[in-house]
């Protein structure tokens, strides 16, 4: 009966709260007031970082109990209450949450983006296999081309590459095509917005 209750105070706070920024935006003398609210927003937003960072801790704590990968479990929630009570103490510029940033943080991004690079290689080497068409050879020489024109290969580095070929795949193509996917989901984002404005989509409720 609760629940069934706050559905409709959250459909209306959703509903204003949505509306006047739609409407600060088109009508002038209200950038106080537009700003207010986006901050409330960025709180909001904050404290469900919070609550989910919250949750994770939960849900590695209740395995490391569990006996479940417990080693990964605590490791991971060490690392967690180490990193945020140093970065607490000391503030987010200071000498050693920066260190744990450039020497553990930026490594393990990185890495991530090299297994990214090869998974996306190997995909584009089956699509070949399995569709031989010339959009897939395309495909992958272009991903060839940009591998190797990314930085030296094997301590060599191939000047027409990584000084013409890459840069102008870059700035021309994968440019345009990266604005083209930035512009659907901006119409697909106001869409959405509006859905929730007029209460056709109600993810605030369900």
């Amino acid at each position: 009966m609760t629940r069934r209750f706050s559905l409709p105070i959250a459909a209306a706070v959703a509903v204003l709260g949505g509306g006047f920024v739609l409407v600060s935006l088109l009508m002038p003398g209200l950038e106080e007031m537009h700003s207010r609210v986006l901050n409330w927003a960025v709180l909001l937003a904050a404290l469900a970082l919070l609550l989910g960072l919250a949750n994770l801790f939960q849900v590695h704590w209740q395995k490391i109990r569990e006996g479940d990968q417990r080693f990964y479990s605590t490791v991971l929630l060490a690392a967690m209450l180490a990193t945020f009570g140093i970065t607490l103490w000391e503030g987010s510029r200071a000498e050693i949450p920066m260190w744990i940033f450039s020497h553990i943080q930026l490594p393990i991004e990185t890495s991530l983006m090299a297994g990214l690079a090869a998974s996306l290689t190997l995909a584009a080497a089956r699509l070949v296999q399995r569709r031989n068409t010339p959009l897939g050879y395309t495909f992958l020489v272009t991903l060839f081309i940009l591998l190797l024109g990314s930085g030296p290969l094997f301590g060599q580095e191939i000047p027409f590459l990584t000084q013409r070929v890459a840069p102008t795949i870059n700035n021309f193509l994968a440019t345009g095509a990266m604005r083209g996917l930035l512009i659907g989901v901006a119409l697909g984002s106001m869409l959405t917005g509006l859905r929730v404005l007029i209460g056709a989509d109600r993810p605030y409720g369900g």
